[in-house]
């Protein structure tokens, strides 16, 4: 079945975030999208990550690392650009490309926080697509508590010496450098021991687990990473030591945020696929698009995703000022990462026995949406940052 389905449904409230160059780029990102990762699903699927070249297309094409400086390689545009590379990703119902985790995760931390020579040296490469980020938080044992990580960086002369292993690791396959969270001071104190440190790839100790098996998102390049006596120097140190955590804070609004702004577009092409395939299949010789109970349920659903829509670009709007707050990301992302789930599950049932089968955009995203209410921190921990507020 075509991914390049229009979307049939008018927003209800008018979207009024994009001019007319955001737009313009849209469409070149949508071209990419469309022809050059959804169609093959299955190749990047059996190779568990997509083709290498692809990140130096990505980048001849400016899809990387957009709102990077021009000094750096990148365009030096607003972070609307890259709401739309999420965005068009998920319309395409592309769940193999790490591309926003590399642009607006790996490469912000390496600006906001990094040394002149670090920038110089590894920004221009991420936004060519010469060098592929990952950032490695999470443990075993650990999952979304950053304070218990246990991955050592020991100081020994000019050095640190590495030590631990992470897991999840999205792009951490092909990585060529990896932004660590490390304990660099005691680790009894917890937050306060806490660092960040720019790891190449090619170090001797440092080496990489075969891609994860995972239930959907199978042609993500994700992997486990391993830190065997690592010896890197104390000028890969992002920011100051013991900093780490407070840097981490200060970037997880965002990455929430990415994370519903995929979410509201994935429920909008999902939604624009199901109807287009109800106002086609017919059950007992009518549409199955005019039973009540389909029109009711799209109605629903509809309403839903409109309201996420208009909650997230509010949400955008507040991060473009810089003055989203967490517990308004943290809303966002539980919530429609929730609703997506939801979408996805009552469309598959609105499609019957097809929306069980894999060549369906449907059921592809049935799979693929599950972990979004795991990832970047889970729901429930969502939750208790949004009680913490009160």
């Amino acid at each position: 079945m075509s991914l390049n389905v229009p979307n049939p449904m008018n927003a209800m409230i008018p979207r009024t975030i994009f001019s007319a160059d955001h737009e313009d780029f849209r469409r070149t990102a949508r071209r990419f999208f469309e022809e050059e990762l959804a169609p093959h699903r299955d190749k990047w699927e059996e190779q568990q990550h997509i083709d290498r070249s692809l990140w130096n297309k990505a980048g001849e094409l400016g899809l990387l690392c957009p709102t990077m400086p021009e000094e750096y390689g990148g365009s030096g545009v607003d972070r609307l650009y890259s709401v739309i590379l999420m965005e068009e990703q998920a319309r395409a119902g592309d769940s193999a490309s790490g591309f926003s985790l590399h642009s607006d995760i790996v490469a912000n931390y390496l600006n906001n926080f990094g040394s002149e020579e670090m920038k110089k040296e590894w920004l221009p490469k991420m936004c060519s697509g010469e060098a592929v980020g990952a950032i490695a938080m999470t443990e075993p044992g650990t999952g979304s508590d950053l304070q218990a990580v246990r991955t050592s960086a020991i100081a020994d002369g000019d050095d640190y010496i590495v030590n631990g292993s992470k897991i999840f690791i999205t792009n951490g396959y092909l990585c060529d450098i990896a932004v660590v969270v490390v304990k660099t001071g005691d680790p009894a104190k917890g937050a306060e021991s806490v660092s960040l440190l720019l790891v190449e790839a090619n170090r001797e100790g440092f080496s990489k687990g075969r891609p994860l098996k995972k239930v959907g998102m199978k042609g993500q390049d994700t992997c486990e990473l391993f830190f065997d006596n690592v010896r890197v120097p104390k000028s890969n140190l992002i920011g100051t030591e013991g900093m780490g955590f407070i840097m981490l804070m200060k970037e997880l609004a965002w990455e929430r945020l990415m994370i519903a702004i995929m979410c509201a577009s994935g429920c909008e092409s999902v939604l624009a696929h199901t109807l287009a395939y109800v106002r086609d299949r017919k059950v007992f010789g009518k549409p199955v698009a005019a039973y009540q109970n389909t029109k009711y349920k799209l109605a629903e659903l509809r309403s839903e995703t409109q309201i996420a829509r208009v909650f997230v670009d509010r949400c955008i709007e507040e991060q473009l000022k810089g003055t989203l707050q967490v517990d308004a990301a943290a809303a966002a992302k539980y919530w429609v990462s929730d609703l997506i789930s939801k979408v996805v599950d009552e469309c598959v049932q609105l499609h019957g026995g097809y929306g069980f089968m894999t060549e369906y955009p449907v059921a592809q995203a049935y799979i693929d949406t599950r972990a979004n209410r795991i990832y970047g921190g889970t729901n429930e921990i969502m939750k208790e940052l949004i009680s913490r507020t009160f």
